[in-house]
C-alpha cells in the first residue's frame, strides 16, 4: 500500500480501512483499475490450475 510502511500491521478501525480503500479506488483511472482487476483474475486463474495440478501430481505418485 503507498500510504502504509512496510513491516507494519495496520490494526486500524475495519470500517475505517474500508472508507479509505473505497475511496483510493474511486480515485483510480480506468485503466488502473482494470490493471488491478486484471491481476486478481491472473491470480484467481494461477491459484485454481495450481491446486489443481497439485491435486494431479499427488494422484500420479
Amino acid at each position: 500500500m503507498k500510504n502504509q510502511e512496510s513491516g507494519k500491521l495496520n490494526y486500524s478501525n475495519p470500517e475505517e480501512k474500508e472508507a479509505r480503500r473505497i475511496e483510493e479506488i474511486k480515485s483510480l483511472s480506468y485503466l488502473e483499475w482494470l490493471e488491478r482487476l486484471m491481476a486478481i483474475l491472473e491470480t484467481s486463474f494461477l491459484l485454481k490450475s495450481g491446486s489443481k495440478m497439485k491435486n494431479n501430481n499427488s494422484a500420479g505418485s
